[in-house]
């Protein structure tokens, strides 16, 4: 039985607050929907190389993403003391991403991507929602296409491609 149930911006910063830097600096942008497309994309991969890291490809016109949300919104503080989380907001419109991101924090920051050049450079080329894996390595693990329906299927992804274990 799926819930919407999410930890509170208080919850997510006490059970994230030994995350090591790089991790630690996205979650001090949680919630956020930061400028610079697939440039500013790029360069935070390449800052957090030698950790996993998962992107989530979506749109706030886009039903099974919004469906999915809570599953991310969860496994991100669940896994994010080991595991960078961050969101890629696609040909979307930027101000309603943000009060989507009002309304439904994360614990991770979305990069506006208006122009798509962002995911098509991830290797999303089917559609919303995409979540990709990267290793420690920066190099792509597994791409999932479609929504993460339930907080077992994504927990099962990030073991088997990433090695992941939830924060106690």
């Amino acid at each position: 039985e799926p819930t919407d149930e999410v930890p509170t911006p208080a919850e997510a910063k006490a059970t994230l607050r030994d995350a090591p830097p790089p991790l630690a600096a996205l979650h001090a942008q949680g919630g956020r929907l930061l400028p610079g497309g697939k440039a500013a994309v790029t360069r935070r991969l390449a800052a957090l190389r030698g950790h996993p890291v998962v992107v989530n490809a979506w749109a706030t016109w886009c039903g099974p993403c919004k469906e999915e949300f809570p599953v991310l919104q969860r496994a991100a503080v669940r896994y994010g003391t080991s595991v960078a989380f961050l969101g890629v907001n696609t040909r979307d419109n930027a101000d309603e991403a943000r009060a989507w991101l009002r309304r439904h924090w994360t614990a991770y920051p979305s990069y506006a991507d208006p122009d798509g050049r962002a995911t098509r450079a991830l290797g999303v080329t089917v559609g919303l929602p995409t979540t990709v894996f990267y290793g420690r390595d920066g190099e792509v693990a597994y791409i999932h296409q479609g929504p993460y329906r339930d907080d077992a299927d994504l927990a099962r992804d990030l073991q088997r491609y990433l090695g992941a274990v939830p924060a106690s």
